[in-house]
């Protein structure tokens, strides 16, 4: 059987002149057993009336109503069972109700003696009329909220028993003969005298009024608790956002993978339309958003040029070092003197507006913006500003973090480099040093040790420790010279001049080896027509000549070299030396600049050089403000080395 009818609803219906008011569970609990307490101590043999929501209620007081039931035989008790609760007699009437009955929703003691009557009918608040924050107390049971009746009124009390009895006899109809002696008893009888005090001869006071201020006292203690309650929950709960978020950003050293946490992470907590975090600097003109969080239905503004300079927001936010927040942007006088922020909040329907800066010891980090969208303005609690500044705090720690991690990735990359290097130093110069010094020792140890040796290998010898000291000597040069160009130390002397002279010249330089050995064919196809370029010829003509050497040194003398010149675009020309040699895998374009690489290894090459030429044309080419990369289709498929020169200003 299950009854939907409310108890507390009917007798609101039966008597319109009662107001229910708010009660806290904890004054439900004193008012009841101040109720109890007084049939225990009076004399008579009340009507007790005593519904449970549930079981487990009814057994918390159990034995209180063992010894109300040794005071009177008109003693009844509901509850919902659960476990062993059924309907039957144990001292007093004992009447188990389907849980889903109404009665599971309500409270009630109602006590109706011959001198004294005192109700209480009351139901318990649904969840859904509870704000979200007591939502989330429903844990604390100090926090559980009644409405109902409270009263010593005996008429209300007499109504209130009426309506339980008919309860009662639904569920048990064998009682039918016992109700209807309690009726009889307590309901239909006519109103008793009240109690003269002999001494005085005047009755005895009502003390409803007292217990009504007693109780309307417990009430405040038991608000102001509840404040308490809200107010430690609350702050848990700011608590364990900046842990969680802290945790998930500091999960993690890479910036994106920071700013990208934690505005999903805050932007879900906040429960706003919009989260941004972007980087930036006090001197920045605009930022470029690649980390947001949007609701549903939100405009992103990803990789959205978001305009700094301009924003009169920002730059308050530079000046106070401290957030912005604009309640209603429709009638803040910031947005509508600005036109930036005005577009802004037309295009991305803004309505609300905070800036919370990410700073770390007063250098600005980024910044941290939350958008509410809509038509109605949201108005964010000083405890949310606070958590969103906390948040931003963390976020600063976290980020300067991750750069201190990234510079030492980065210092860990030169310090291997610098090693590589020093080992190639030592590789290289042993071996390029030891070798021609070697041969120049054994060729004058010989002129020295025989006099009598033929002229003709007398030649041969000198030839040999001549050609071996030309070749240290150009190495000491090449060491000398890449010294010189990363320190800064030369002394740049542009001009205008024309690339072919400097081919030429460059061309001429390296035919001079032809006499000495094989070169493959080298054919220039560069326009006595292109443009004058503004460059030092001496460093454009020591470009042409390691580019031509390292082509000539890879390139068989049956194969081919190639000198073309072009211009690209109208600020530079693009100077081409292609060769038909061995090639450079593709993975190794990139590498054959760094200083004392070679594409063979330093000790096991075919060909000679210390791998610093190509280091030369970098840092030359750089320092004119041009470029300069190699292609190669591959092993055994040529080369073609690329570098641009400034186009000089016409006159």
């Amino acid at each position: 059987m299950i009854i939907n009818d409310s108890v507390l609803g009917d007798l609101l219906q039966g008597l319109p002149d009662l107001r229910p008011q708010m009660y806290f569970k904890s004054s439900l609990t004193a008012l009841s057993h101040a109720m109890e307490d007084q049939v225990l101590a009076s004399s008579d043999a009340p009507l007790v009336i005593a519904s449970f929501q549930q079981e487990r209620f009814y057994r918390q007081e159990a034995h209180r109503y063992q010894r109300i039931a040794q005071k009177s035989e008109q003693i009844y008790v509901l509850a919902a069972p659960e476990t062993s609760f059924s309907s039957g007699y144990d001292r007093y009437e004992m009447v188990a109700f389907d849980p889903e009955d109404s009665l599971s929703q309500e409270w009630h003691l109602v006590v109706i003696g011959q001198q004294y009557a005192s109700c209480l009918v009351c139901q318990e608040c649904s969840v859904a009329t509870l704000s979200e924050s007591e939502e989330n107390l429903l844990d604390i049971d100090t926090s559980r909220r009644f409405e109902g009746i409270w009263t010593f009124d005996r008429q209300v009390a007499k109504k209130a028993a009426e309506l339980l009895l008919k309860r009662i006899l639904a569920y048990r109809p064998q009682l039918k003969s016992k109700i209807k002696q309690a009726q009889k008893q307590f309901l239909q009888v006519k109103e008793a005298k009240p109690k003269i005090n002999e001494a005085a001869e005047c009755p005895i006071p009502n003390p409803d009024p007292f217990v009504q201020r007693l109780v309307t006292y417990l009430q405040a203690g038991q608000y102001k608790l509840l404040k308490a309650y809200k107010s430690i929950s609350e702050q848990e709960r700011k608590e364990r956002l900046v842990n969680s978020i802290t945790a998930a950003i500091r999960q993690s050293l890479n910036t994106h993978e920071i700013l990208s946490k934690a505005a999903e992470e805050l932007g879900q907590a906040m429960q706003v339309c919009r989260c941004l975090i972007y980087r930036c600097k006090q001197t920045d003109k605009c930022a470029t958003n690649h980390h947001e969080f949007l609701s549903h239905g939100v405009s992103s503004l990803a990789r959205e040029n978001w305009p700094l300079q301009d924003n009169p927001l920002f730059q308050e936010v530079v000046t106070k070092q401290e957030r912005v927040y604009v309640a209603n942007t429709q009638i803040d006088v910031r947005v509508q003197n600005s036109l930036v922020l005005q577009n802004l909040v037309q295009r991305f329907g803004i309505i609300s507006w905070l800036l919370v800066p990410v700073l770390d010891k007063g250098r600005l980090l980024g910044m941290l913006e939350l958008h509410h969208c809509g038509v109605v303005p949201h108005e964010w609690e000083e405890e949310a500003l606070e958590l969103t500044e906390a948040i931003a705090s963390q976020l600063g720690v976290a980020l300067i973090q991750a750069e201190a991690y990234t510079n030492l990735e980065d210092l860990n990359e030169q310090l291997e480099a610098l090693e590589r290097t020093r080992s190639n130093l030592i590789a290289i110069t042993g071996h390029e040093l030891r070798t021609p010094l070697s041969t120049i020792q054994v060729c004058l140890e010989s002129l020295a040790s025989e006099p009598d040796m033929p002229p003709d290998l007398q030649q041969i010898m000198l030839s040999s420790a001549l050609s071996d000291a030309e070749r240290m000597r150009k190495l000491i040069q090449d060491f000398l010279t890449l010294s010189q160009l990363e320190s800064g130390r030369v002394e740049w002397h542009p001009e205008a001049l024309q690339v072919q002279e400097c081919v030429d010249l460059a061309l001429s330089s390296t035919r001079v080896r032809s006499t000495k050995e094989e070169l493959p064919q080298i054919t220039t196809k560069v326009s006595a027509e292109l443009p004058l370029v503004q460059a030092d010829g001496e460093w454009l003509v020591e470009v042409l000549n390691k580019l031509l050497d390292n082509a000539c040194k890879f390139t068989s003398p049956q194969g081919e070299v190639t000198i073309q010149a072009k211009t690209n675009g109208n600020q530079m020309l693009e100077v081409t030396v292609a060769d038909t040699g061995r090639g450079i895998e593709p993975n190794r374009l990139e590498r054959v600049f760094d200083r004392f690489y070679q594409e063979e290894g330093a000790l096991r090459r075919t060909t000679g050089g210390t791998g610093l030429g190509l280091a030369i044309c970098r840092q030359i080419v750089t320092a004119w403000g041009g470029q300069i990369w190699a292609e190669s289709a591959g092993k055994d498929r040529g080369t073609q080395f690329h570098f641009t020169v400034p186009i000089a200003e016409s006159n």
